[in-house]
């Protein structure tokens, strides 16, 4: 059985396909052909759980370019095609744009919680500094039109005006340009300016995904170190380099002492 529903908000259809045997399950073929405006809602007979799972997982193998989720409490499976490398190759300049960008709001945005918060900053290893006000009424609060929120490895940026969503790393040193996939692509769909959009990214991470490893391969970004031993970012090639230095999990030097990063870091 087949029935489709439109999501208004997303601007995409579901196509739901209600399957009570395997033979019901649309051929490999054919879910290529799913346009990306669509989402493909596999929801399967109760009796089928356990098959539901083999198909899942073969689905995944088997389909490249496109997000398979194999849902853990709804007996459903979502299918969606991801952006495409020829999208991608496409829309490189404007993708190298939007990361520029990204990197100098990103920079601009977090000195101005310096120096709303008049601290000084830890040029080597940022998160050092603004962790020590994690906890307290500092770690939420607003800059010109924009409200902040120190979180995780972030500091998080919305603009009350505009809706407009910034990310700012904090464990790549003076480098604030890190091109999370998920936050990357929240930062392009956010911003005013870039309306309407040349490219269509539905899959807020694993289009980010897929842009940011098209972007690597033609050179326009590139990889760096984090200040974190073993974790990486990456950011717009075309730029002012900055050196990051990095430091073992388990003794990050500061005022002469050591300690336990993720401790400090409270992860643990």
């Amino acid at each position: 059985m087949i029935f489709t529903t439109k999501n208004q908000t997303l601007n995409r259809t579901t196509e739901i396909v209600i399957i009570k045997a395997t033979e019901e399950v649309p051929s490999i073929d054919a879910i290529r052909l799913i346009p990306r405006e669509k989402i493909l809602k596999l929801v399967f007979d109760p009796l089928m759980q356990k098959q539901r799972l083999t198909i899942g997982e073969d689905l995944k193998r088997k389909l490249k370019g496109f997000q398979v989720g194999i849902h853990t409490i709804e007996p459903q499976i979502n299918i969606s095609k991801l952006i495409s490398d020829e999208e991608i190759e496409a829309n490189q300049d404007f993708l190298e744009k939007c990361a520029k960008e990204y990197r100098e709001l990103s920079k601009e945005l977090i000195y101005k919680v310096i120096d709303k918060l008049k601290i000084t900053i830890n040029p080597e290893f940022p998160l050092l500094t603004f962790n020590s006000i994690k906890g307290d009424k500092r770690q939420i609060g607003k800059v010109d039109d924009w409200r902040y929120y120190l979180h995780g490895f972030h500091c998080g940026f919305e603009n009350l005006k505009t809706g407009q969503l910034v990310e700012t790393p904090l464990i790549f040193g003076l480098e604030f340009g890190d091109l999370d996939p998920y936050f990357f692509s929240r930062f392009i769909k956010s911003t005013p300016e870039y309306q309407p959009l040349k490219i269509d990214i539905y899959e807020d991470y694993a289009d980010g995904v897929q842009i940011n490893q098209k972007m690597l391969s033609l050179g326009k970004f590139e990889r760096i170190t984090s200040n974190i031993e073993n974790h990486f970012g990456i950011v717009v090639t075309d730029r002012d380099k900055i050196e990051v230095n990095v430091y073992q999990p388990e003794s990050v030097p500061t005022e002469k002492q050591k300690f336990n990063l993720w401790k400090f870091l409270k992860l643990k």
